[in-house]
């Protein structure tokens, strides 16, 4: 194939698991770049936890945040779109989810993922891995605060109830007009109605006039499930789910083993 874009996934996919850029990749993705070739993180991410790992990366270019949500371009600041949950939405979602699981916490991300208003309560149950920022700046304010304003992303969790349990009992309420998938992370991810990881792929991809046959993906979570499908060529890591491994042409090395390295100097060589 011919490459001319490189989309890779961030936790558990493109960083070692003490969530750091191996010298090995960091030489690959800068082999990449020397070719003219865009380097992309596609994560479910903000800008605070690029930035967290951007210089390690030598990521200064285009960015694709909150699962596909909005383009960020990292070092001009400008913002390709953001495609917003309607407030009406989220705050239907809540309500049906609440009726059926009490003690949920909700947090809202906005405006260009630099705000985060979560709920009361929701502070002490996370940590600084779990949205890049520390829980004691967090707050906290009342539920129809956070369901009062669109939403780049809603978070819902439980301090007892597995993320996989909350995701299978809103898909089971069947309602529609947004997008719910896993990460990884010990929450639900709430979007606007279609969108994925793939949908954001797609849309930088035309601005950049880069046909999706000459796009390589890296994944490992359900989240990164549609961005395989539609990248011409798909790389699961061997850490990856099944499902990501299904949808993916091929398995590559983990995340902890350069297997994104791996990939790109065997596409470069």
């Amino acid at each position: 194939m011919t490459l001319r874009l490189i989309a890779t996934d961030l936790d558990g996919t493109l960083l070692t698991s003490a969530s750091e850029v191996s010298a090995r990749t960091r030489a690959a993705l800068d082999a990449a770049r020397e070719r003219g070739i865009h380097v992309v993180p596609v994560t479910a991410r903000q800008p605070i936890g690029l930035r967290a790992i951007a210089s390690g990366a030598g990521f200064d270019g285009w960015a694709l945040c909150s699962n596909g949500a909005y383009a960020t371009h990292l070092t001009e600041g400008r913002m390709l779109f953001a495609e917003e949950l309607p407030a009406e939405t989220i705050r239907t979602l809540a309500q049906a989810l609440g009726d059926s699981i009490p003690d949920l916490l909700f947090a809202s991300v906005r405006e260009g993922g630099e705000t985060f208003v979560a709920q009361h309560g929701y502070a002490a149950v996370a940590d600084l891995s779990d949205h890049k920022r520390d829980p004691g700046t967090m707050g906290g304010v009342d539920l129809d605060e956070v369901l009062a304003a669109p939403s780049l992303k809603l978070v819902i969790r439980h301090p007892e109830l597995a993320p996989p349990v909350l995701f299978e009992a809103l898909r089971d309420l069947g309602l529609t007009g947004f997008e719910a998938t896993l990460s990884g992370a010990p929450f639900v991810e709430v979007m606007a109605e279609g969108v994925t990881k793939a949908t954001g792929l797609a849309r930088l991809c035309e601005h950049l006039a880069i046909d999706r046959a000459e796009v390589v993906a890296f994944g490992d979570a359900l989240n990164d499930v549609e961005m395989l499908h539609w990248a011409g060529h798909g790389v699961a890591m061997a850490n990856a789910q099944d499902a990501v491994k299904d949808a993916a042409d091929e398995t590559t090395a983990s995340n902890d083993d350069d297997g994104v390295a791996r990939v790109i100097e065997r596409m470069l060589a």
